[in-house]
């Protein structure tokens, strides 16, 4: 067992390793495409914890990519803070909104508990639009400053893929650390048997509220970049229909598992650009995809090698 999980990890961390001569290979265009991949990445990474892990259905996974987004914007354009010092910021608002918010809301279940998270993100996308002295309104926040090492700016799509890439890599493997931790073990048990695990002495609230937190917390990470790759953020980028999509990537990727939720990532992006050709039956064919993945494939495309890893006893990322 021991040997087979080693050698997941190593064909992981080459996988990763090999994703850093993709900027070599790919267009400017394209680059970008990657990178919104990879800031969306991290959003159903964080995702995984609510909603793979802990079993909560939650719909403001955007309005968290937006908290964190707006306090970087805001430090580094009104306040004149350095955006390596507003992401930590804007991740550790993100924390704190997310305990904020979970602590009353996570008293709910099931579809209460989604139609909660849904008003969330429909109510910051209406503060952000009337908050027009801080937030902008619809015009949003501009001149975001990219990231720069001294006199060497990290602002072209090419140089921001490595920041990216390495904020990516570091977010999997905190992901994968606590998976494999007393309180990712406690989040699983609370998703399969919630009365159960109360019963064990687990404190369910706690443990609710740290994966929400957390998903909290990958979110506005991933928001921050995103305002200093764009140097724009404004509310559309927020909407109800983003987390929707957040969602649909986490359960075609496969729900539970971190690569899943990278490869769902990936693969959402990507696909309208590979189905342009479509035009608007793009979202028909996306429509039948889910379709064909809820009913065949419930635990995603990666149940498919899932299925081989427990036939071979290799243990689930």
């Amino acid at each position: 067992m021991a040997g087979t999980n080693r050698s997941l990890l190593l064909a992981v961390a080459g996988v990763f390793l090999l994703a850093l001569l993709l900027p070599l290979f790919i267009s400017g265009y394209g680059i970008r495409i990657l990178n919104l991949a990879f800031i969306s990445a991290i959003v159903v990474i964080g995702l995984n914890f609510a909603f793979g892990y802990a079993g909560l259905i939650t719909l403001a996974q955007a309005a968290f990519v937006g908290c964190g987004a707006y306090v970087t914007a805001i430090l580094t354009t009104s306040a004149g803070f350095s955006p390596w010092l507003s992401i930590p910021l804007a991740t550790a608002f993100g924390g704190v909104f997310g305990v904020g918010i979970g602590l009353p809301i996570l008293r709910l279940k099931g579809h209460y508990l989604a139609l909660a998270t849904l008003g969330l993100n429909v109510s910051f996308g209406i503060v952000a639009t009337n908050w027009k002295s801080l937030m902008g309104g619809t015009d949003g926040i501009s001149g975001i400053p990219a990231l720069t090492m001294g006199s060497f700016s990290l602002g072209t799509d090419h140089r921001y893929f490595y920041v990216l890439w390495v904020a990516l890599v570091a977010a999997t493997w905190v992901a994968w650390r606590i998976r494999i931790s007393h309180v990712g073990l406690a989040m699983i048990a609370v998703r399969d048997d919630e009365i159960a695990t109360a019963t064990s002495s687990v404190d369910v609230t706690r443990i609710k509220v740290q994966a929400f937190a957390l998903s909290a917390v990958y979110a506005a990470l991933a928001g921050a970049l995103f305002a200093h790759m764009t140097n724009f953020v404004a509310p559309d980028d927020f909407a109800l229909s983003q987390s929707i999509v957040y969602l649909a990537m986490l359960i075609i990727g496969g729900e539970g598992s971190i690569i899943g939720a990278i490869a769902g990532a990936i693969i959402v992006t990507f696909m309208p650009e590979l189905m342009r050709d479509l035009g608007s039956a793009y979202m028909i064919f996306f429509g039948c995809l889910m379709l064909l993945i809820l009913i065949f494939l419930p635990k995603g495309l990666l149940s498919l090698v899932a299925l081989l890893g427990r036939r071979f006893g290799t243990a689930r990322l």
